[in-house]
Formats: C-alpha cells, sequence, structure tokens
C-alpha cells in the first residue's frame, strides 16, 4: 500500500510529466542528441569513406537537411513553442499534443540516417512536423491578434516550402530543389536569428550585467539589412547574378558590423551566455564577408556557408537552448552552471577550426575537418550533461513549464 502511495504522490507525477510540459525540454533534449548523433554518423560517412546510399541526393545534400531541418529546427521548435507563450501569455501545446509533434520530428530523424531507403515516409513525418509546428505557433498568436510576429510566421512558413522543394528534388520532380530547400532554409534561419536578435539581444545586454549601459539599437538597419537580404537570397537562389551577390553580401557586411559594433561592451566577455550569442552574430558577419570575397575574389563558398551554419546558427543555438534551460526551469541566467562556458569555448573553437582553418592551410583541410567535427560533439555532450537534468526535472521554483 505504502509503495502505491509513493507512486502516486502529485510531486512523482509532476516529475514523470515534465519533459514534456513545454516544448523547449524535448526539443532541446532531442536536438542535443541528434546534434552529437548526426555529426557522428557524417564523420564516419565524409572523413572515413563510410558507405551510404543517399541517391539521387548528394551526400552533402543529404548532410546539409539534416543539419537545416533536422537539428536547426528542433532547437527553433522549441524556442518558439516557449517564446510565443511568453509573447501571448497564451500556453502553448503540452502533453499529448507535444509528444506527437516531437515524434513527427524524430521519425525522420532516424530513418533518414540511414540514406534514402526510407524517403517517402521520412518525407511524410517530417512535411506533417511543419504543419504541426506551423499551427501550434500560429494558433496563439490569432487568438491575441499579436500581428507583429507575422515576420516569424512567414519565415516557418517558407522553411517547410524549402524543405518539400529538397523532398521534390529527392522524388526526381524539381530538379534544383535541393539546392534550393537547403540554401534557401540556411538563410531563413540566418535571417531568424538576425530578426530575434536584433529583438532581444540589447535587452539580453543590459540585464545581464552588473551596471546600467546604453546601446544604440537603430531600426533603419534591421529595415536596410532585411531588404538587402532578401536580395540576396532571392538572387543566390532563382539568379545566381554573381555582382549582385557581392554586392548584397558587402551591404549586409557593413550594415551587420555596424549592429555588432553598437551592440558592444566590453564587460559582455565576462558572461558566457552573451558572448555565445554575440559570436554567432560575428561569424553571421563573417559569412557575409566571404560572401562577397566569393564573389570577388574566388574564395570557396563552402566557407561562408559554414561560417553561417557552424558558426553563426551552431553558437546561437548552443547559447539560446542553455539560456533558455536555465531560465525556463526557475534558475538565474546570471549564474549559469559551471561548465557553461567551456561547451560554448569549445564550439567556438571548432568554428574557428572549420571556416577559418581552410584559409590557412588547405593541405591540413581533412585533419581541419575531423577536429571541428569532433569539437562540435564534444560541446554538445557537454550541454547534455549539464541541461538533461534540468530539462527532464519540474521547474525549481514551482511554477508550471
Amino acid at each position: 500500500m505504502s509503495l502505491i502511495q509513493i507512486h502516486s504522490t502529485p510531486e512523482t507525477k509532476q516529475q514523470s510529466s515534465a519533459l514534456f510540459r513545454l516544448g523547449f525540454r524535448p526539443f532541446f533534449l532531442g536536438g542535443g542528441i541528434f546534434a552529437v548523433v548526426s555529426i557522428l554518423v557524417w564523420t564516419f560517412v565524409y572523413s572515413f569513406q563510410i558507405r551510404i546510399a543517399t541517391n539521387p541526393i548528394s551526400l552533402f545534400e543529404w548532410h546539409a537537411h539534416q543539419m537545416i531541418y533536422g537539428f536547426s529546427m528542433a532547437i527553433i521548435a522549441g524556442f518558439l513553442l516557449t517564446a510565443i507563450m511568453n509573447w501571448t501569455s497564451v500556453e502553448t501545446i503540452s502533453g499529448t499534443a507535444l509528444k506527437c509533434l516531437v515524434a513527427c520530428w524524430a521519425i525522420p530523424r532516424v530513418l533518414l540516417l540511414f540514406g534514402m531507403s526510407f524517403i517517402e515516409l521520412a518525407a511524410f513525418f517530417d512535411l506533417l512536423f511543419f504543419l504541426g509546428l506551423f499551427y501550434a505557433v500560429t494558433e496563439p498568436i490569432i487568438r491575441v491578434q499579436q500581428w507583429r510576429q507575422i515576420g516569424i510566421l512567414s519565415k516557418i512558413a517558407l522553411l517547410a516550402v524549402g524543405n518539400l522543394c529538397f523532398y521534390l528534388d529527392a522524388f526526381q520532380i524539381y530538379a534544383d530543389g535541393a539546392f534550393v530547400g537547403i540554401y534557401g532554409g540556411l538563410f531563413l534561419i540566418i535571417s531568424l536569428i538576425l530578426t530575434i536578435g536584433g529583438r532581444v539581444m540589447p535587452a539580453f545586454i543590459r540585464n545581464a550585467l552588473d551596471h546600467p549601459v546604453e546601446l544604440s539599437n537603430p531600426f533603419w538597419i534591421a529595415l536596410a539589412s532585411f531588404i538587402i537580404f532578401l536580395i540576396f537570397t532571392v538572387n543566390f537562389l532563382f539568379i545566381h547574378d554573381t555582382t549582385t551577390t557581392g554586392i548584397a553580401s558587402t551591404l549586409l557586411f557593413v550594415l551587420t558590423t555596424y549592429r555588432l559594433y553598437c551592440w558592444h561592451v566590453p564587460a559582455l566577455w565576462s558572461k558566457p551566455l552573451l558572448w555565445g550569442l554575440f559570436s554567432s552574430y560575428l561569424f553571421i558577419d563573417l559569412g557575409f564577408l566571404f560572401y562577397a570575397l566569393y564573389a570577388f575574389a574566388s574564395v570557396s563558398p563552402f566557407v561562408a556557408a559554414h561560417a553561417f551554419a557552424y558558426g553563426g546558427v551552431g553558437l546561437a543555438t548552443l547559447a539560446m537552448m542553455s539560456r533558455v534551460a536555465i531560465g525556463h526551469t526557475g534558475r538565474s541566467i546570471r549564474t549559469p552552471p559551471r561548465g557553461t562556458g567551456a561547451i560554448l569555448m569549445v564550439l567556438l573553437s571548432g568554428a574557428l577550426i572549420r571556416v577559418i582553418g581552410p584559409l590557412i592551410t588547405a593541405e591540413h583541410y581533412r585533419y581541419l575537418i575531423i577536429t571541428s567535427q569532433a569539437l562540435w560533439m564534444i560541446a554538445f555532450v557537454g550541454f547534455l550533461a549539464l541541461f538533461t537534468g534540468m530539462l527532464l526535472s519540474p521547474r525549481v521554483d514551482g511554477r508550471p513549464g
């Protein structure tokens, strides 16, 4: 009898249901695990030449799709399902509905690890995931008529279109679908990071420091960056005019550099959750510079793409996952767990090796790639070690979430 009573206490029930109480918990945990597993598989495939059947999609397109629409979308889903509840004061999905959404994300990730053998089933669940996510983030916004979030919703819809383009290429229906889906998806995620960063980064800096600071965040920079980035993206995906790519990316580099100058205060480098995010924007800025150099000086476009993907998306997701996990489990973001700075530094080192290393010494390219892959996995294993307990446990302050 006592055993039954122990297992039926409200505290135990809350413990068992904590993982699916709010979107960031299962998606950050799943995204962290997939960050390690997917790059481990990619290391064996790319660096150690283990064969895997991906035809008619290339190995590089298969890898990029897993990272953009697999890893990155898990973190985006977790963040938005949590942030939109704060923005609208309307609860987002939890419990069974959240479990179903996570399953729709996870099934394609597992199936695609084995190549294209189960592409039809993977496509079905992957597109179902986007439909479910779009409904889950749109319904609270429409309910409170918070129309300022339409820009974010449109990016989620366009990401769904990009994912569809990839699968249409895999089914040999749209020949350029993988190119459009992968680069369109990457640029949309960079746009999301810049949009959300423009809203929250100055406040994050002010709230984290022990002394007041004056930060400038001119609206004209955000507006000009949006317009030029739209031109850059449309041209890169569909028109392929090298001069337009070079001019647009040069202007974006100048604008983003000035925006970072407006945000910068030396004290942020003492706060891992701040410098991790700030470093991600520095890599995005480098990405714009490298796309300009690709257009005007024959630098490889893959250097620019990995500045965006490894440095920009990787550091932004790891820093934001850490921040949200700390804050939304009732802990103080001013005192992150010991080791948070270390995992961000490991990932930053990997980004520098992956992006800058090949420009310095191309003859050691293979070893640079293997090292950067290892550092990525170490960083996300570190995240799992530090934050899995938080993600699985109820809030320490007893509040729901």
